[in-house]
């Protein structure tokens, strides 16, 4: 089935374009104009973070470890609406809380990013992984992620996304 993505402008508004999802095709996004991609950083009452291990088969980082849930807002979607359902569907969580972030722009995946933060209470247990999407999590506390961060394992460009937010709310505190 197909996956449709609304296309928005360097301002974050909806051009009334649309673009057709294929393996790997973001690129053939128009110049100046940018779909949606959702991620978020999950962490537990307990103070620990969710790491998850991206899928062999994913076009961009197979493989990689990543201390995010996310992916490409579907047509029609809000930026909140597609962290939840990102979130669900790649780990069966859903949050107690959401908080935005950052907002970031790049050009390069035609792409705008919305970061989110979210709170969990769950039964650390009942994560549950997507198909073609993660192989394995688990869940680190605060020295283990901060050295996750800085491992050759990390994907840099997420981290970057979290960057002032892990420097005020987890480095420094």
């Amino acid at each position: 089935m197909a996956e449709y993505w609304d296309l928005y402008d360097r301002d974050g508004n909806r051009t009334g374009e649309t673009f057709e999802r294929g393996h790997g095709n973001f690129k053939a996004i128009p110049e100046g104009r940018y779909h949606l991609v959702v991620d978020i950083l999950v962490i537990h009452e307990d103070g620990t973070f969710l790491i998850t291990k991206r899928s062999d088969d994913k076009d961009v980082y197979p493989g990689f470890w990543e201390a995010s849930a996310g992916g490409s807002a579907i047509k029609g979607e809000e930026p909140l609406e597609a962290a939840c359902r990102e979130l669900f569907e790649e780990t069966g969580l859903k949050p107690d809380s959401m908080e935005l972030v950052n907002i970031l722009y790049k050009d390069t995946s035609r792409s705008f990013f919305h970061s989110y933060v979210a709170r969990v209470s769950c039964d650390k247990d009942s994560v549950v992984l997507q198909d073609g999407e993660t192989v394995d999590y688990k869940w680190v506390g605060k020295e283990e992620f901060l050295e996750y961060l800085e491992s050759e394992n990390a994907i840099k460009s997420h981290n970057q996304r979290y960057e002032k937010y892990i420097n005020e709310h987890i480095r420094n505190v």
